[in-house]
């Protein structure tokens, strides 16, 4: 009964993804990459000079991921909440000024993996507090900010089950 629920839930993850737009979907795989160390992003992500500079930004940007997860702020207290916030949205805002990412969807779904399932509380605030800073272009701001739903925005309650699918690059084949 665990292995079918587990299968099911997986299955759940792979259909997320599969809704996602292909240049999300290459965003969350190159992020995955980068945020958690599994392959060189530069050689499998930067097709010309511009997305090499872009990859090296990601880098920096992540650069606090190992940070985020040991913070783990209490969802009563205040303590630490402007630090852990104040980084969180940071890199948030640099993933949705990449403009790749277009919900709020994607965005959790990329952050859930690179930080955990303990983060989801988190990521409404900082996907609303990242999509409306000024670095972010107006219509966009608009466009993220509608991509979240009420039920996201104030659910009562999250899952603590960690995400079980992690997408890879996968290498096309010559025809």
């Amino acid at each position: 009964m665990t292995y079918a629920g587990s299968a099911t839930l997986t299955i759940s993850e792979l259909r997320e993804f599969a809704s996602f737009t292909s240049c999300e979907q290459r965003y969350i795989r190159r992020g995955l990459d980068v945020g958690l160390g599994r392959q060189d992003a530069f050689k499998l992500w930067a097709r010309d000079s511009g997305e090499a500079a872009s990859i090296r930004r990601q880098y920096a940007a992540y650069q606090d991921l190992r940070g985020l997860r040991a913070m783990r702020p209490d969802e009563v207290g205040f303590d630490d909440l402007d630090v852990f916030m104040g980084k969180l949205v940071r890199m948030a805002a640099f993933d949705l000024a990449q403009e790749k990412l277009s919900s709020f969807s994607a965005f959790r779904f990329l952050y859930e993996r690179l930080l955990g399932a303990w983060v989801r509380p988190w990521l409404p605030g900082a996907f609303c507090g990242a999509a409306a800073l000024p670095q972010i272009r107006p219509d966009r701001r608009k466009t993220l900010l509608h991509s979240i739903s009420e039920a996201a925005a104030t659910a009562p309650g999250w899952s603590e089950r960690e995400p079980s699918f992690y997408p890879e690059f996968i290498e096309k084949e010559a025809a």
